[in-house]
């Protein structure tokens, strides 16, 4: 399904400061709270304020948000700062509170965008409302909790079935066991594959979600907005220690305002042509890395006849590992991450599995 009918977000006033910005508490967790965030968001210029209503966690016995109460605090906000006002849904239910409560903007969690049967009732869900209704609610997906990048596209495809042309894409990350630096791992070039594929669809960033700290919302603000993301969406209460979720993560409205005035917007920096004669210089290596890449497979359909004469097993866990070991230590003396080039390792070698396993199962059928 091609997604790229799509309709501006927002009003051009917002379209057009760009970066889009969203911000506001995690939990709307009081109506104090929830004003007087909103307040001081609003007089730093935030247009958007997202709180969350229902709030479910990952384990029972934390606080899992107020519920629909805290929708009549969203919808004073808007009544006192003509802010839109945002929060998450996870069932059909939700969905209808929140459209009777006038709210602006609505997004699926990375746990719902897991579960397409949660996105399916959503999406059925959002059909049936007036059509008016339908075109201006903007609905945000963020990506499933792990690195599934077809399962973020199928979400985003079925609210885009339901009739849904304000659609916009939210990088929050994604998990992975054990400690790491980041809450959750950005993995960017999936968000990237993501606008590759459907370059019509606006993406918002996470960096609350994606750091975990609130010292790391500022770099990874720039590196979004390096990266092209249409804006951001930032958790921010007006006293963040206090927070009865994710505290770690967010930010005073004026910090946020600091943050906001530190970044720096992409700019044309090179003429078209220095640009140009760069991207040249990448294609051509592209097209030498291709080259070798054809030359190793060549290498390794003989290796696989070779074990085939031999009898030997086509996967020799040994030999793999030790190249693996010795490559990342090169890769790393190179200024690559381990990261990458472990993943670049284990994509050359399933292929060369894969074209051995052929080259097996072909002179088997010829015999």
């Amino acid at each position: 399904m091609r997604i790229d009918q799509l309709q501006p977000l927002f009003s051009a006033d917002i379209m057009g400061a760009k970066p889009i910005i969203m911000a506001g508490p995690c939990s709307a967790e009081s109506e104090r709270q929830t004003l007087e965030t909103a307040q001081a968001l609003a007089g730093c210029g935030i247009k958007i304020f997202r709180a969350g209503v229902w709030k479910p966690r990952t384990k029972p016995g934390g606080f899992e948000g107020v519920g629909a109460l805290a929708l009549e605090w969203l919808s004073k906000v808007k009544a006192q700062t003509g802010m839109l006002i945002a929060t998450e849904v996870a069932t059909s239910r939700h969905l209808q509170e929140a459209i009777d409560a006038g709210i602006d903007v609505i997004w699926l969690g990375a746990r719902t965008t897991t579960n397409p049967f949660a996105v399916q009732e959503i999406a059925d869900a959002l059909s049936t409302l007036a059509r008016e209704k339908r075109e201006s609610l903007a609905v945000l997906v963020k990506n499933p909790v792990n690195p599934d990048l077809e399962l973020w596209i199928g979400a985003l495809e079925r609210i885009y079935g339901a009739g849904v042309r304000r659609l916009g894409a939210i990088h929050r990350g994604f998990s992975s066991y054990g400690k790491h630096v980041y809450r959750n791992q950005p993995r960017w070039g999936i968000p990237i594959e993501l606008h590759r594929r459907h370059p019509a669809l606006p993406i918002i960033c996470d960096p609350s979600h994606i750091g975990g700290k609130r010292e790391l919302i500022a770099p990874l603000s720039q590196q979004a907005l390096d990266m092209n993301f249409d804006g951001l969406i930032v958790e921010s209460h007006f006293a963040p220690d206090e927070a009865l979720s994710d505290a770690s993560q967010q930010v005073t409205p004026k910090e946020l305002s600091r943050i906001i005035g530190g970044l720096i917007m992409p700019t044309e920096t090179q003429s078209t042509e220095s640009i140009g004669r760069l991207r040249q210089q990448i294609d051509r290596l592209d097209d030498e890395l291709l080259d070798l890449l054809s030359k190793r497979m060549r290498i390794s359909r003989e290796i696989g006849r070779f074990k085939r004469e031999h009898n030997m097993p086509i996967v020799q866990a040994h030999r793999y590992n030790d190249l693996m070991q010795k490559r990342v230590a090169a890769g790393s003396a190179l200024d690559m991450s381990a990261d990458f080039i472990r993943r670049v390792l284990a994509a050359i070698h399933e292929e060369s599995v894969r074209q051995q396993i052929e080259i097996n199962a072909a002179e088997d059928k010829e015999e």
